[in-house]
């Protein structure tokens, strides 16, 4: 199975809070891929608001993106184009 990942930033200024966590989730829910992300050891499922929560995502944190599927590809490319424009937040 095609298995792929990429290491981002977590750039927004509330890193990984309740509301980013909550459209990381929904986005990664409209994939067929498992996505799961990575931080200082610890891994969370994409789709879960609650594990992302707890991954404790602040800013200036790299974590590591994994996506493997039919659609990985399109997933992880969206993903991080989420992360990298800060979940759409007005800082």
């Amino acid at each position: 199975m095609n298995v792929i990942s990429q290491q981002v930033t977590i750039c927004n200024k509330l890193g990984l809070h309740a509301r980013a966590a909550t459209k990381l989730a929904q986005l990664s829910q409209k994939f067929a891929a498992k996505i799961t992300l990575e931080l200082a050891g610890k891994e969370a499922d994409a789709g879960s608001i609650m594990a992302l929560m707890l991954l404790a995502g602040g800013q200036g944190k790299m974590v590591n993106i994994t996506a493997q599927g039919k659609d990985a590809q399109l997933a992880l490319a969206e993903i991080c184009q989420l992360i990298s424009d800060k979940f759409d937040e007005a800082e």
